[in-house]
């Protein structure tokens, strides 16, 4: 698989919650980090995610939105 996004992290799937068309996967990337991906719930039936799977997280940059507090 070759992709144009540089942003990939490797991590293990601890939780998947899907609620009608929506899917919420939690990705623990190490060192106490998680990511949170909202997905189809078709996309992670297809993909077979469960809790232990290894997955790559691909994040394109222009897609990062960034916050601080006030």
């Amino acid at each position: 698989m070759k992709l144009s996004a540089r942003n990939m992290l490797q991590g293990t799937v601890s939780d998947v919650r899907k609620d009608g068309v929506a899917a919420q996967v939690q990705i623990d990337i190490g060192g106490g980090n998680v990511i949170t991906s909202t997905i189809t719930a078709d996309s992670a039936n297809r993909l077979g995610l469960e809790n232990g799977k290894a997955v790559t997280v691909v994040v394109k940059a222009s897609d990062v939105i960034l916050a601080v507090d006030d």
